[in-house]
C-alpha cells in the first residue's frame, strides 16, 4: 500500500500540526493528566485517519476489453434510465457509486477510449448519496468515445465534505482501462452514464472496487 500524491501535502500538514501541539504541551503543561494524553491520542488517531483516506492499496486489476470496470470504490446507490444532455445527448443508463469517507478515493477509467469532453461545473455540497446531488453539486464531467463508437460519460460529484475534485482528463487524449482519472477528497460520488444496450452487471447496494469490479458489458 502507498499514499496517493494528492494526500502527501495534507498528511504532512496534519502530522506537523500535531507535532507542534505536542511540543507546546511539553513546554506549558507541567502536570499531565489523563485528559492531556487523551487529547494527544485523539490528534494522532485523526492524523492516521487522514493518511488512510489517501491510501492506494495493492490490487490486481481486471483487464477486459468487453467490460466496463468500476471507476471507484463504494456502494451502488442509483441504477436508472435518464436523459444525459451535455455529452451523450440521449437516453442512457445512470449507475452511481457512493464513496464514504472510509473508501479508497482514487478514480479510474472504466475502459479504453478517447476523451472527447471535459467540463467542470460549480455547484452545492449536498450529501453525495442524495439523488439530486448529481445535478446540484459541484462536479466534473468526462466524456469518452469507445473503439466501437459508443459514448460513455463519467461524472465526479463533490459531497458534503468533499470540497475538491481532482481530474487529470484532457480532451483528445487516449486512455487505458484502470488508468487514473482523478481523485475526490473526503467523501463523494461517481456517476456513470452508459448506452441503454450495455447490460448492467451490478445491483443496488452492491459493493464495488475500482479497477476490479465489472459494472456493465460493452456491446
Amino acid at each position: 500500500m502507498k499514499i496517493h500524491r494528492e494526500g502527501k501535502k495534507i498528511i504532512a500538514l496534519t502530522f506537523g500540526a500535531t507535532f507542534l501541539i505536542w511540543l507546546v504541551m511539553l513546554l506549558v503543561v507541567h502536570h499531565w493528566t489523563p485528559y492531556h494524553y487523551v487529547f494527544l491520542g485523539a490528534l494522532v488517531v485523526f492524523d492516521l485517519m487522514v493518511a488512510a483516506f489517501f491510501r492506494i492499496p495493492r490490487r490486481i486489476f481486471t483487464i477486459n476489453d468487453s467490460e466496463l470496470i468500476s471507476p471507484a470504490d463504494g456502494t451502488i446507490v442509483t441504477i436508472e434510465q435518464v436523459f444525459e444532455k451535455h455529452y451523450i445527448k440521449d437516453e442512457c443508463m445512470q449507475v452511481s457509486i457512493f464513496m464514504s469517507g472510509t473508501d479508497v478515493h482514487v478514480n479510474r477509467y472504466p475502459c479504453d477510449g478517447v476523451v472527447e469532453y471535459v467540463k467542470f461545473r460549480r455547484g452545492n455540497y449536498f450529501v453525495a448519496s442524495y439523488p439530486k446531488s448529481s445535478d446540484l453539486n459541484e462536479r466534473t464531467e468526462v466524456g469518452m468515445k469507445l473503439s466501437n463508437g459508443k459514448k460513455i460519460m463519467i461524472r465526479q460529484v463533490a459531497g458534503v465534505m468533499a470540497r475538491r475534485i481532482v481530474c487529470y482528463a484532457k480532451e483528445g487524449e487516449s486512455v487505458k482501462q484502470n488508468q487514473e482519472m482523478g481523485f475526490i477528497k473526503f467523501g463523494s460520488r461517481i456517476d456513470l452514464f452508459l448506452p441503454l444496450d450495455f447490460p448492467i452487471s451490478v445491483g443496488l447496494q452492491d459493493r464495488v472496487k475500482n479497477g476490479i469490479s465489472p459494472i456493465a458489458d460493452i456491446v
